[in-house]
């Protein structure tokens, strides 16, 4: 894919690849350019970079980011950034910026909703606000990507937000509840290394490795974190 290849991509964003595996992850949730795609809680912009450059008219990239308006400093400064980088390449030109909270499109206007690496941050009221808003964007027969840190079966509902993983079935629950059909699963971002009983959770493993220079070489040899990827669709 070119836009994987592509050298508008953050170098230090590139390192990433081997434990994301974009190719694979995008192809499993089949994407094709013309797509009108709404990538939710986009953070830094890692996979906006890729969505950006592949997606071509009428295909287009909806980025579902935090509220422009919000009180918390720590959001609203992730917005900022995600924003700045928007008006840093011509690849962002036609990414419309949207809240996360808002109505994402109109009804049935949308092919595809995904989401990486954000649910335990969602447990809750948002998770249902999201996945309800996610399902009204959808066409019928949409498509609703889910990678996610993968939690041991039995974890408990507040153990998944202290630690970032969340179980396969939880997820698989959460996304039933509101209409979607899981279509398949994947293992193409599953790291068997990772036992999850770290002391501060996913962020200890890269690339955050919160316990910066203890046991630096254990975590960096475990790399990223184990993660489900789950496809799921809206009923025709």
């Amino acid at each position: 894919m070119y836009a994987i290849e592509s050298d508008e991509r953050d170098p230090e964003n590139i390192l990433r690849d081997s434990f994301r595996n974009p190719y694979e992850t995008l192809s499993f949730f089949e994407l094709n350019p013309s797509m009108v795609v709404v990538e939710l809680s986009p953070g830094r912009g890692w996979y906006t970079e890729i969505l950006a450059n592949f997606l071509s008219t009428p295909g287009q990239l909806i980025a579902a980011h935090f509220d422009k308006n919000t009180t918390n400093n720590y959001l609203k400064k992730m917005r900022q950034n995600f924003e700045e980088k928007l008006n840093s390449s011509s690849i962002y030109k036609n990414v419309e910026l949207v809240g996360l909270y808002s109505e994402l499109s109109d009804p049935e206007s949308v092919d595809a909703v995904l989401t990486f690496r954000n649910l335990h941050n969602w447990i809750g009221s948002s998770m249902d606000i999201i996945f309800s808003n996610s399902y009204s964007a959808l066409k019928p027969g949409g498509i609703f990507g889910v990678v996610e840190h993968r939690a041991k079966e039995g974890t408990s509902i507040e153990e998944m937000k202290k630690s970032g993983y969340v179980t396969e079935s939880y997820a698989i629950e959460l996304a039933e509840k509101h209409g979607f059909k899981l279509v398949s699963r994947s293992e193409i971002n599953s790291n068997s290394k990772d036992t999850k009983n770290h002391p501060e959770g996913v962020w200890t493993l890269p690339p955050v490795l919160r316990l910066k220079e203890k046991d630096r070489n254990k975590y960096l040899a475990i790399g990223e974190s184990d993660r489900m990827t789950l496809l799921f669709k809206k009923p025709e």
